[in-house]
């Protein structure tokens, strides 16, 4: 089970506690150890398999210590199942709409007995919502636009969670004997914000029995939606749907380069490869004989004209290599054609990271710890940019805490690294001869007390 996974469970179970007026202390508890685990970075399964203590984490207690080794086990958690014989689990689905938090929940199932999303939008069509204190006319028309905005992006993940579930995955496909290419496509390949599901292709030398194998028998798989010789679709526990495609090498590039998309752009790719008197398609390019078989159907010597890599489908068509991120139809055909393709950014163009918490208001590290994390990555310069007072639940600082957090950035600094310190309300630069009074004379300047 994957960090998000649990902390999901645990946030599932802190808000049905809280729709059930439990202690508000005891609700803490739980979003303080999802805020852990969302911050972590390294795998908790791997902790606990690593013997590592999970108590010596913050907010991670006995109690919730052994609701995570439970996860971990066996993929349930009893003291849900406990609760959600008071107060229905469908409850936690209605927290994730904006503006509806855990008490408003409360109050719509207790006084309307709504426990679902189209009962909800019923509710405030026919202006029963508006009725009950709290809400009134503003509040439900934002409860509409939030039950539409849901509703758009029902069973789609952000590409960053993607990510967090797939990886062991990999992990676990990449051991599989004789693969030669493993790679993602789709949506989550052209860099998305997020993702409807995962498409994998894979080439193995021999038979692809044992990759299917371990594809579909996977720890982490919740159900398996089917399982051929060359291709498999599961639903992971997570509820992201992946499907495995193993392809011939000759056909690898033409089938990454049409798994991969959009639809819009492979549909420009195959008009102007017609114009040239090729095909296109998943299984490679070929010359077009006037027939009607189905491409790659037949494979008489001089038909196929490439498509064991992109560069192949590319090149065949008269163009260079298009890089994923720009397959969209919006005019990348014609700027490729012109020789004007944009050079993306990639990681090694970071310089530095301009919005970083310590652990001085709600991050994770100290500022020498992150300095020495951006020093290591290249980066020539870092932002702290930790609260000020004014947001008091994140622990805001004080202006006494600005002058003992100076302290620490001095030391950074002397240890050879170059800081930047930003708070809420200004940025000012640090140079040798700053000091924390300094950095409070510029931030009173602007009003910060």
């Amino acid at each position: 089970m994957e960090n998000l996974e649990i902390a999901g469970r645990l946030e599932e179970l802190a808000d049905l506690l809280e729709i059930g007026d439990a202690n508000p202390f005891r609700v803490r508890a739980y979003r303080n150890a999802v805020r852990t685990v969302k911050g972590l970075t390294r795998r908790v399964a791997d902790m606990a398999a690593a013997g590592d203590e999970l108590t010596d984490l913050p907010g991670i207690g006995e109690d919730i210590s052994s609701h995570i080794q439970e996860l971990l086990e066996t993929g349930d958690l009893a003291i849900l199942e406990e609760v959600t014989r008071e107060v229905p689990r469908e409850l936690a689905v209605l927290t994730r709409l904006d503006g509806v938090g855990p008490k408003k929940v409360a109050k719509l199932w207790k006084e309307l007995g709504i426990t679902e999303v189209d009962e909800l939008e019923a509710a405030v069509r026919e202006g029963r919502v508006e009725t009950l204190s709290g809400f009134g006319r503003k509040s439900a028309e934002k409860i509409l636009r939030s039950i539409d905005d849901f509703r758009k992006h029902q069973g789609r993940f952000l590409r960053h969670d993607a990510v967090q579930y797939l990886r062991p995955l990999l992990e676990h496909l990449n051991g599989s004997p004789g693969l030669k290419s493993l790679e993602v496509a789709g949506s989550h390949r052209r860099g998305k914000e997020t993702v409807g599901d995962i498409d994998l292709l894979a080439v193995v030398d021999g038979d692809s029995e044992e990759i299917m194998r371990r594809f579909t028998s996977f720890e982490g798989v919740g159900r398996v939606e089917m399982a051929g010789t060359t291709r498999g679709s599961v639903v992971l526990r997570s509820g992201l749907p992946v499907d495995l495609r193993v392809v011939p090498e000759a056909s690898y590039g033409a089938a990454l380069h049409y798994f991969t998309g959009s639809k819009e752009h492979n549909v420009a790719i195959r008009m102007r490869a017609r114009r040239r008197g090729l095909q296109v398609s998943e299984y490679g390019v070929f010359e077009l004989d006037g027939s009607d078989d189905e491409p790659g159907s037949d494979e008489r010597e001089g038909r196929r004209v490439g498509g064991r890599t992109e560069d192949e489908v590319f090149e065949a068509v008269e163009l260079p290599w298009i890089p994923p991120e720009l397959r969209q139809a919006r005019g990348e055909i014609e700027v490729a054609e012109a020789g004007r393709l944009p050079r993306l950014v990639e990681p090694s163009d970071i310089r530095g990271d301009l919005h970083m918490h310590s652990l001085w208001s709600d991050g994770k590290e100290t500022i020498e710890t992150m300095a020495r994390a951006c020093r290591e990555r290249g980066y020539e310069y870092l932002a702290i940019t930790d609260h000020s007072q004014a947001v008091t639940v994140a622990n805001g600082l004080t202006p006494d805490r600005v002058r003992e957090q100076g302290e620490e950035v001095a030391r950074a600094r002397e240890a050879g690294y170059l800081l930047r310190l930003e708070g809420d309300v200004v940025t000012a630069a640090l140079d040798e001869t700053t000091t924390p009074d300094d950095l409070l004379a510029v931030l009173g300047a602007f009003g910060w007390q």
